[in-house]
This record gives C-alpha cells, sequence and structure tokens, in this order.
C-alpha cells in the first residue's frame, strides 16, 4: 500500500498530455451533474480500470455519497459495492492509496467488498480544494485484469486534484444560480402580493383613508384592503380590513393571499361583518390545513358617520373623539380566524362625529423594538396620534411612522407593520 504522492513533474511527458486534455474536458461544462460524469469518465480513461466511483461529500452531514459510477455490473442502487476501508484509509490521510494486493495485504483487513469481488488492485485519491475533502476517486480491478502502477496512482492523484477544483465551482455555480433563482421568485412573488394590496384606496365622501404597509421579509403575512359595498343609494358602505397572519415569510403571504380573497368574497357577497368573518374562518378550517391562523378586523364606513366592527382576535384600534380631543380602544373580542370553529364573534356600532379618527395597526407597530429591546408600545401610539389627530389621515399616518423609525433607530425590523387611518370629516 502505498501514501506518497507523486509530483507533478515526475509524470510522464504522455501522461502530462493526458492530463491537460482531461483538465480541459473536466472545466468544459459547469453544469453540476455534467461536470461529475466528465470526471468518472476521465478517470476512467487514463486508469483503464474495470470498475469507478465517484464520492462527493454531502454539505449537510459531510458523510460521502456516490454519486456516478462506471464498470461492470455497477448499480448504485444497488449498495457501494466499493472497498470501504480503501476509501475511509484515503479520508483519513488526505492522501492517494495503492494496493495491488487487495487479497493478501497485511497492512490491513480486508472487506467483503473485496473478498466477494475477488478485487486485486485498489486505488484511490482525494480531491480536496483548499484542504477541505470534496469526495474521493475510487478505482479497482479484479484478479484477471491486472494492477495499476505508480505512473496510474500519479496520474490518478493529479486528476483527482483537478477534479476537485472542477467540481467546487460547479457547486458555486449551481449554489449561485439557486440563489439568483429564488430571490427573483421572491422579488416575483412579492410583487404579486404588493399587487393584491388595494393599488389606490377608493375614496368615500365624507372620509379620509390613508395606509401604510411595511414587510419583515421578503414576504408579509400583515395585510389591509379597502374595499366598495354597495348599498342604497347616497349610503355606499365601505368595507375596511386588517389582519395579520400568525407566521412570516413565504408561508405567510400564501395564507395572507387565501384569507384576503374569502374575506373579500364573502363580504362582496352581502353578508354581514360578522358573517363575513364567520364564513371565512369555517372555508380556511375546510381547506386550509397549514396550523396558521390570522386575526383580523373588520369594519364597515356608511355616509352618515354610522361604523360597524367585528374583531377577531386583533389588537384593537384606537378612536380618537374630536370634540373632547381624547382617546379610547375599540373593544376586543373573538377569536383568530382559522384556529377554531364556531368564533365568538360581536358587530359593534361606533357612530362618528366630523373630526374623529380609527387607527388600525398590527403588532409589528405596536411591538417594534428599539436598541435596548424595548417596545415602541400602544402609549407611544396613543400619544403620537395625539399630536397630529387634527392633520389629515395621510399626515397622520406620516406622523406615526415617523415616530416609529426614530424609536427603533438601526434596529431591525422583527415583524412586518401595517398602519391604516380612518378620519371621519362629515
Amino acid at each position: 500500500m502505498t501514501d506518497q504522492i507523486v509530483p507533478l513533474q515526475e509524470i510522464s511527458p504522455e501522461h502530462l498530455r493526458t492530463l491537460y486534455s482531461i483538465m480541459h474536458t473536466m472545466n468544459s461544462s459547469l453544469d453540476f451533474d455534467e461536470v461529475l460524469n466528465n470526471v468518472i469518465d476521465s478517470v476512467m480513461q487514463v486508469t483503464r480500470a474495470e470498475r469507478g466511483f465517484l464520492l462527493i461529500t454531502d454539505e449537510r452531514t459531510g458523510e460521502l455519497q456516490s454519486r456516478v459510477a462506471r464498470g461492470v455490473k455497477v448499480d448504485l442502487k444497488e449498495g457501494e459495492g466499493y472497498s470501504t476501508t480503501i476509501v475511509n484509509q484515503v479520508v483519513e490521510t488526505r492522501q492517494s492509496l495503492l494496493t495491488n494486493n487487495a487479497q493478501g495485504d497485511t497492512r490491513y483487513t480486508p472487506g467483503q467488498s473485496i473478498i466477494i469481488r475477488g478485487l486485486r488492485a485498489v486505488l484511490g485519491a482525494p480531491m480536496l480544494v483548499r484542504d477541505r475533502l470534496i469526495g474521493v476517486v475510487y478505482v479497482d480491478t479484479t484478479l484477471r485484469s491486472g494492477s495499476f502502477s505508480e505512473a496510474d496512482r500519479g496520474l490518478l492523484s493529479a486528476v483527482a486534484s483537478q477534479a476537485g477544483i472542477a467540481i467546487e465551482n460547479a457547486r458555486l455555480y449551481r449554489v449561485a444560480v439557486e440563489k439568483g433563482r429564488l430571490e427573483q421568485e421572491f422579488k416575483m412573488a412579492r410583487e404579486i402580493q404588493e399587487a393584491l394590496l388595494p393599488y389606490t384606496i377608493p375614496q368615500k365622501p365624507g372620509y379620509e383613508l390613508a395606509a401604510r404597509w411595511r414587510s419583515a421579509r421578503e414576504m408579509a403575512g400583515d395585510f389591509y384592503d379597502v374595499f366598495p359595498l354597495g348599498g342604497t343609494p347616497g349610503d355606499e358602505a365601505l368595507g375596511v380590513v386588517i389582519a395579520d397572519v400568525s407566521d412570516k415569510g413565504a408561508p405567510a403571504a400564501l395564507f395572507m393571499a387565501v384569507s384576503r380573497s374569502l374575506i373579500r368574497g364573502n363580504a362582496y357577497g352581502a353578508m354581514s361583518p360578522v358573517d363575513t368573518l364567520r364564513r371565512t374562518n369555517e372555508l380556511i378550517l375546510d381547506d386550509a390545513r397549514s396550523g396558521m391562523f390570522v386575526t383580523v378586523f373588520h369594519s364597515v364606513l356608511h355616509s352618515n358617520g354610522r361604523t360597524v366592527h367585528v374583531n377577531a382576535g386583533h389588537n384593537p384600534p384606537v378612536l380618537y373623539r374630536h370634540a373632547t380631543r381624547t382617546t379610547s380602544f375599540l373593544p376586543r373580542g373573538g377569536r383568530a380566524i382559522g384556529w377554531f370553529p364556531d368564533i365568538p364573534l360581536t358587530e359593534v356600532e361606533q357612530q362618528l362625529e366630523p373630526g374623529d379618527v380609527i387607527l388600525y395597526y398590527t403588532d409589528g407597530l405596536t411591538e417594534a423594538e428599539n436598541r435596548e429591546q424595548d417596545y415602541f408600545s400602544e402609549e407611544r401610539l396613543v400619544q403620537a396620534l395625539l399630536e397630529v389627530a387634527e392633520e389629515s389621515a395621510e399626515k397622520i399616518a406620516d406622523h406615526i411612522l415617523g415616530k416609529v423609525d426614530t424609536f427603533c433607530g438601526d434596529a431591525p425590523a422583527i415583524d412586518d407593520l401595517t398602519l391604516f387611518v380612518v378620519r371621519y370629516t362629515g
């Protein structure tokens, strides 16, 4: 058994020409699977072995896995087939290894694969990149097929060295392509999600409406919606929804899209606000088994200032009364949608007077943290509202969002944030 690496300058000119040709073949592609096949074909060409295996280190587990094989009766599905004794020695020493007496070499105990297959000569070499094991090249022959020479070992070592670089380059290229594809898909998904939010907020005489929405990740679980509900002439109602899905990222975005469509569809079906949310809950429980849920606050605004509200486990909006310059919170109530059947929901009416404001929000606003991990809090939200409650809905939204940004500073956002302002002008 030999474990000394033959210097490149000791390889014969003929083998060097072969090596250069093989290097060109191995580096002719960046497709990972194609590179693996080029490598094993090149190895079989230079060693003239009966069988060959290419073992690649799994990035997650660090274990070697047979990826491609060549030769007599080689089938990766039927098991390894190679000598794990030789492969383990190559892994431990990080050096090429040659034996021409696999059956009787006294320096190790032959494994079953050597004995059963009648192997005579075995040759293995590590594929290293910056001292990191990319994999192992392994070839063998039977008793009647001859042996390997030192020149074979030296050439295989050189091929394995270049193969490691080619495989690593192909892997990195695949990672880069996959990352770029995922980034593009996330970008498209975010654009689709943003398209589900109202492109323009419907205008209703007697009301000012303003919304702000931010995602903590590529995609969000928060959403808001505004849609006309029809009604009698002169009293066309407007539906308002603010909601927060329990999860974050792509799963929450999908759940958000489903919830938004169901709520809007049921509301369009002339259902009352409480029936809209009950029916939405039933449909989600029937079809969505993700384990997620969504808190929802649904309001219907009428032309004369009459408003109807249903809370399904969401943060209660702040109600500002212009006449008294005071604030209160609309009622808490209900349970989140998608969690339990028969959720208890109650409709609450509020008569707005000119100058009154309803401020809807998700907990990503009140629980926004600064570097000291303090929350922005409901108290700061109320104070910020009182500072500009007599201004327009747009100015109120901008002021509150500015207060949150100033409070948080450079602390990273940990949750989605949504803010919706309704100001009744009469």
